[in-house]
């Protein structure tokens, strides 16, 4: 087997490693990894390839958390989990110590897959198997390339709390893990290991929350101080929207670190929201870019800013609430706005925006199918309701710029131009000088993004 090895050159406190993450559509069947592997032999600072479930898998595991699942529900799910394995599978001959492992993972999967899971943690241990079979097989797939590729339970390392379903890293006890089990692997082989998941202090399996593959690379990046995480999926790089909605809409080549987690924060779904946070305080170069078609380049996210102040690119997030909370005790009193977080805290209900005026304070919150927070309680609505006038409206979505140092007065009458034939629920802009955002009805929301894509951003898309 040929190895094809780099030296661990240290520049400063960093590697010239890199961590490549491949999602779902990249590890599908054999074509995708088989096209996915050629980037990472011709790219060989690629150190880390932290995968994701191959696509289709996960949603059959998700389902199969189901507790009220009939029998032959349950089963139909599990057939679907071995037919897209083995599918991938019949392009392969495993070495021995893939297949012993790619066989026992299986039946593990198998036989808990088959249970009614009661728990939370139970639930993870499930969730899990997506990646752990995955990772397998892209092994064997960068093995028949020539690589000295090796497979590696992340679990061994990635640490956090044992919040199942929405686990918090622990980034000083992931350094020290990487340190002694994964650091000295680096030199002279590939490490396949797996997105989403990990562990707590009692070793029980744990996952970072839907699409927290991109999380665990930078993680991992930066607990192995690399240089660059690369981020591998089905898109040419982070778009000024979203193309399916404007077919004008265009990658842009640059984004600073704010940019990017604004973006990711306000709906655009190539990048996890949380990816920013360790790449943004390590340092560490983010690259967006398609493993279909790498030659076409993609989306740098790095730490200076972008190259021209102005909008850049218009996001939406649906399934938004909007909170408003009234009351005359608010008029020149104290007190007011930090009761009302106290009790949002109690719910562990987290906001995105805030506006007041002399009587009332309006917030949004999100109630996305997915989210990681809860949905409005109410309970939450009832403790409100004891010192406050309460109003919720739901079916609204947030519309945002994003962009370096937007200025509204630079846009202001391009902008109330498209909004005029809209109804606007609620504006907030000046607490970041790299968004604008604003609420409107769910039902207008492409239409709003559409407009303003059309008359702010396809004159001038950032490239």
């Amino acid at each position: 087997m040929t190895t094809q090895s780099v030296p661990h050159v240290v520049l400063g406190n960093k590697s010239n490693y890199t961590v490549a993450k491949f999602g779902g559509t990249s590890v599908a069947n054999f074509a995708a990894m088989d096209h996915s592997s050629k980037i990472i032999v011709a790219d060989k600072s690629v150190r880390i390839v932290a995968l994701s479930a191959s696509a289709g898998v996960t949603n059959h595991l998700v389902e199969l958390c189901n507790s009220s699942l009939s029998e032959d529900e349950r089963q139909a799910h599990i057939n679907g989990v071995l037919a897209i394995q083995q599918a991938i599978l019949a392009e392969l001959s495993l070495d021995t110590d893939l297949e012993q492992g790619f066989a026992q993972t299986l039946a593990a999967f198998e036989k808990l897959a088959s249970q009614t899971l009661q728990t939370k943690a139970l639930h993870d241990e499930l969730l899990s198997f997506g990646e752990r079979l995955s990772t397998y097989l892209f092994t064997q797939v960068l093995r028949s390339k020539g690589l000295n590729a090796i497979r590696f339970d992340v679990r061994q390392v990635l640490k956090t709390d044992s919040q199942f379903g929405k686990a918090t890293p622990n980034v000083a006890a992931t350094a020290q893990a990487a340190s002694a089990l994964l650091i000295p692997l680096l030199d002279d082989q590939v490490i396949v290991t797996q997105g989403f998941i990990g562990s707590d202090e009692y070793g029980q399996t744990t996952t970072l929350g839907r699409g927290g593959s991109d999380y665990s690379a930078a993680l991992l990046a930066e607990a192995i101080h690399a240089k660059s995480v690369h981020i591998w999926t089905d898109v040419v790089g982070i778009f000024s929207t979203d193309p399916r909605l404007c077919v004008k809409a265009t990658p842009i080549a640059r984004l600073s670190f704010d940019e990017a987690a604004e973006m990711a924060t306000f709906g655009a779904k190539v990048l996890h929201p949380a990816t920013i946070l360790p790449a943004s305080r390590s340092h560490i170069n983010v690259f967006v870019g398609s493993s279909r078609e790498p030659e076409r380049g993609g989306t740098w996210i790095e730490r200076e800013k972008s190259q021209l102040p102005g909008i850049r690119a218009v996001t939406q997030r649906k399934n938004q609430i909007l909170l408003t909370l009234k009351s005359p005790e608010m008029l020149l009193a104290s007190g007011f706005l930090a009761r009302v977080f106290t009790i949002l805290s109690e719910f562990n209900i987290s906001v995105d925006l805030v506006t007041t005026s002399e009587i009332s304070v309006a917030i949004t919150l999100d109630n996305a199918p997915n989210a990681s927070r809860p949905e409005l309680d109410q309970g939450c609505l009832d403790k409100l309701a004891e010192f406050c006038h309460v109003s919720v409206e739901n079916n609204l979505t947030l519309v945002a710029l994003i962009g370096s140092e937007i200025q509204l007065r630079q846009h202001e009458m391009n902008l109330m131009q498209v909004l005029s034939d809209f109804n606007i629920r609620l504006i907030c802009h000046g607490a970041s000088k790299h968004n604008l955002c604003f609420l409107v009805e769910q039902g207008e929301s492409d239409n709003v993004v559409q407009a303003i894509h059309s008359r702010l951003l396809e004159s001038d898309c950032a490239a």
